[in-house]
C-alpha cells in the first residue's frame, strides 16, 4: 500500500514528553504518510511539538474527549484508509503495516488485539475479558479486544457511523459493534502493547461503567432481542417459580405472578419494537459504494 492511501490520526493530550518519540519512529517508517495530530485542549506543549513535524495539526480549543478528537481527525484525514493510535507510546508503529496488510487483502477493518501481557492490570485485563465475552454474544462473532484504540479503517466505511461515537474513550466499542452489525469485515492482528510512561487518561471505575452502558446500548441498537428476549425469559420464570411456591404454600395464585407475567410479555414486545427500530437505524449502512 502506498504511503498516499493512508492517514495516520493520533488524539494526544498532554503526551508532549512522549509523542517526539512516537513521531520519529513513525516518520523513520513512513517517511511521507499524512499524519493527523488532534490536540485535545492540551495545557503542555503537545501543540508545539506537534508543529515542529511535518504533521497537520488539528487544536482542539478545550480538552472533548478521545473519541471526539478521533472523530476530528478523521474529518480532515485525507487517506483512503485511516489509522488510529494513541500518542503514549504503548503502540507499536512497525505494527502497523500488519494492520494495513489485512486491509489490503479484503478487510474493512484491523485492530491490533493486546495479549494479557500488555495489560496494565490485572482489573483491567479481566474487565476487559468480560467486555470481549458480553460484546461477542451481543453480535455473534468473536471480539478479541473490543476497547483497543490502535486500528486501521476504511476511511469512507468509518465515517457513516461517527453520528454515533460517544465523545469519551468508548468510541472502539462503538465502532467494532457498529461494523459487526452491518456485516463488514474485521479482522484481529495480535500486538503486544508497550508500557504505558506517564499517567494514563481513564478512571477505571468511571469509565469501566461508561464502557458497559456503551455497550449495552449499542447492543439494543444492534440486536435488541439477544437483550430483552433472556430478560423477558427471566422474569417469566420468576413469575412461574412464585406461582408454584405461593400455590403450594397458600393454595391460591397471587397478583405479584400475574404481575410478573405481564411484565415478561411487555419486555418481549419492547424488545420486538426495539428490533424494527435497529433496522431503520442502520439503513442505508453497509450497501455496496464505489470506492
Amino acid at each position: 500500500m502506498e504511503e498516499t492511501d493512508f492517514s495516520i490520526v493520533i488524539p494526544a493530550k498532554n503526551e508532549a514528553d512522549r509523542l517526539p518519540f512516537l513521531l520519529d519512529e513513525i516518520r523513520k517508517l513512513f517517511p511521507t504518510v499524512e499524519i493527523v495530530i488532534v490536540n485535545d485542549g492540551s495545557t503542555d506543549k503537545t501543540g508545539e511539538i506537534a508543529r515542529s513535524f511535518n504533521v497537520r495539526l488539528v487544536d482542539q480549543p478545550y480538552t472533548k474527549g478521545n473519541g471526539a478528537a478521533i472523530k476530528a481527525g478523521a474529518r480532515v484525514a485525507a487517506g483512503k484508509y485511516i489509522v488510529f493510535m494513541d500518542a503514549d507510546g504503548q503502540h507499536n508503529p512497525a505494527d502497523i503495516a500488519d494492520l494495513l496488510g489485512a486491509i489490503e487483502s479484503g478487510y474493512d477493518m484491523a485492530v491490533g488485539a493486546r495479549n494479557s501481557q500488555s495489560q496494565a492490570s490485572i482489573g483491567r485485563l479481566w474487565a476487559n475479558w468480560f467486555y470481549n465475552k458480553l460484546s461477542s454474544y451481543m453480535v455473534g462473532y468473536e471480539i478479541r479486544d473490543l476497547t483497543s484504540g490502535f486500528r486501521a479503517i476504511n476511511a469512507k466505511k468509518f465515517r457513516q457511523f461517527m453520528f454515533m461515537l460517544p465523545n469519551g474513550f468508548s468510541y472502539p466499542t462503538t465502532i467494532t459493534m457498529s461494523f459487526f452489525r452491518v456485516g463488514y469485515s474485521v479482522k484481529y492482528i495480535p500486538i503486544v502493547a508497550r508500557k504505558r510512561t506517564g499517567s494514563s487518561h481513564i478512571n477505571h471505575l468511571r469509565d469501566g461503567v461508561r464502557f458497559l452502558l456503551i455497550i449495552f446500548k449499542v447492543g439494543t441498537l444492534f440486536s435488541p432481542l439477544k437483550i430483552f428476549f433472556p430478560a423477558s425469559v427471566g422474569v417469566f420464570f420468576t413469575g412461574v417459580l412464585y406461582y408454584l411456591y405461593t400455590y403450594f404454600v397458600d393454595g391460591r395464585f397471587t397478583n405479584m405472578s400475574a404481575l410478573l407475567f405481564i411484565a415478561s410479555a411487555l419486555i418481549f414486545f419492547i424488545g420486538l419494537i426495539s428490533e424494527q427500530i435497529a433496522v431503520l437505524t442502520y439503513k442505508g449502512c453497509g450497501e455496496d459504494e464505489d470506492e
